[in-house]
């Protein structure tokens, strides 16, 4: 079983840096499901990741390309937006293969819609709001990743 571990954030900051220390430390071939409701922060969490990638170019969600690449790090990040795939075959013409199992770091939003694709040893990230503990509080579970 891979650990799992909570984190709680109380700012976009917050959420920014996590997703920066998991950058400083990704590894080649690294694939990281990214799963959370509109406006959890999952952009926020990328251009953290990208931050810590050494990526200094504007991170945004890739929603309707799908898929954007960044390669100006010290490794190259593939970062998939799947919320508007219709059908999983659409990942075929997309090439998701050489992604998944490339020698960068791929992180997919909206993992969960395509799960049937991901390889076994992904790395999951949660991102959950709870209102009650503030607008901008944040439930991050992280599993097979260290911070």
């Amino acid at each position: 079983m891979r650990e799992t571990a909570c984190m709680d954030t109380f700012c976009a900051e917050d959420t920014f840096l996590l997703g920066r220390k998991i950058g400083e430390k990704a590894r080649p071939g690294m694939v990281i499901s990214l799963v959370g409701d509109l406006g959890v922060g999952k952009t926020v969490f990328a251009q953290g990741l990208a931050k810590g990638l050494g990526i200094e170019e504007p991170v945004v969600s890739p929603t309707f390309t799908i898929l954007q690449i960044y390669e100006s790090g010290r490794l190259t990040l593939s970062h998939f937006d799947v919320y508007r795939i219709a059908d999983i075959e659409e990942m075929d013409e997309i090439g998701y293969e050489d992604h998944f199992y490339g020698d960068g770091v791929c992180l997919v939003e909206w993992a969960d819609l395509i799960k049937e694709l991901l390889p076994e040893d992904a790395c999951k990230v949660v991102i959950e709001k709870d209102p009650q503990k503030g607008f901008e509080y944040r439930k991050i579970t992280l599993e097979g990743l260290e911070v």
